[in-house]
């Protein structure tokens, strides 16, 4: 028998910011990591970085990061459970991933660790909203 659960206003909102960020903050990972592949003149070079990657193979991991991040946003608004765990584990690693990425471009590497941010925000809070008191009233009333 299938039973359906209740969730409140709050936490639906919440989700579907989650998932829209998720794949606002893929886009910008995703051109940001193109720029590195086409035409990585682009981007500024640190005289002296400990991050010595060549650019186009920080292209390639934030294409990678960026796509992932579209694939989970996607897959958080059409309802997947698994999407909510993977969407933090992803945004901490794109966070990290632009924070190296810092010496290189730094405003864009400062606004897509902000929408990492907000997306590990919108998540948490997403999986620790609080019960509805309606859920929890029927559940005393079956087990009695």
């Amino acid at each position: 028998m299938a039973s359906t659960q209740t969730v409140s206003p709050w936490a639906h909102g919440i989700a579907v910011f989650a998932g829209v960020a998720m794949i606002i903050g893929g886009a910008f990972q995703a051109l940001e990591g193109l720029a590195g592949i086409v035409h990585d003149k682009y981007l500024v070079v640190a005289p002296s970085t400990i991050y010595a990657f060549d650019l186009t193979v920080w292209g390639v991991i934030h294409l990678l990061v960026g796509l992932a991040l579209l694939v989970i946003g996607v897959s958080l608004l059409r309802g997947q459970t698994w999407a909510r765990v993977a969407g933090i584990v992803v945004a901490v690693i794109s966070a990290i991933v632009n924070f190296a990425f810092l010496p290189h471009s730094p405003w864009w590497a400062i606004l897509i660790i902000a929408v990492d941010v907000l997306i590990i925000w919108a998540l948490t809070t997403y999986l620790s909203q609080p019960e509805p008191a309606a859920r929890k009233d029927s559940r005393r009333a079956a087990v009695s």
